[in-house]
């Protein structure tokens, strides 16, 4: 089983930047796919972006798609998300999730499809 740690999550100002980390140990990351996702108070773990393996498929959620990129580096066993020009909706807790069937059997889009979370990293954007 793979750990994942997020990371880089702090309190910024609508219209600054972020670049959150997952980093991998216990297996080597590119045996999954990674998935980051978000949960405000009250409300469901939402998907914001995933990437494939190898790095060669990106999925990223519409409502962010031009603001968040996401990308990984499996040498350093690590993926990251960075998000531009943030505003106070997405502020939030954001988790990676990891799976090896993610991408291939199942969907990225769901927290249901992913066998392992991190702790998670909060992200607060004031206006």
């Amino acid at each position: 089983q793979v750990q994942l740690v997020e990371s880089g999550g702090r309190s910024v100002q609508a219209g600054g930047s972020l670049r959150l980390t997952c980093t991998a140990s216990g297996r080597p990351l590119i045996l999954y796919a990674i998935g980051w996702f978000r949960q405000s108070p009250g409300r469901d773990r939402e998907f914001v972006a995933a990437i494939s393996k190898r790095g060669a498929t990106p999925y990223v959620a519409k409502s962010v798609e031009d603001r968040f990129t996401i990308s990984r580096n499996n040498a350093e066993n690590t993926a990251y998300l960075q998000m531009e020009n943030l505003k106070p909706e997405d502020t939030g807790v954001y988790y990676c999730g990891a799976d090896r069937d993610v991408g291939e059997t199942k969907t990225v889009y769901v927290t249901s499809g992913y066998g392992s979370w991190g702790p998670g990293t909060q992200v607060t954007v004031s206006p």
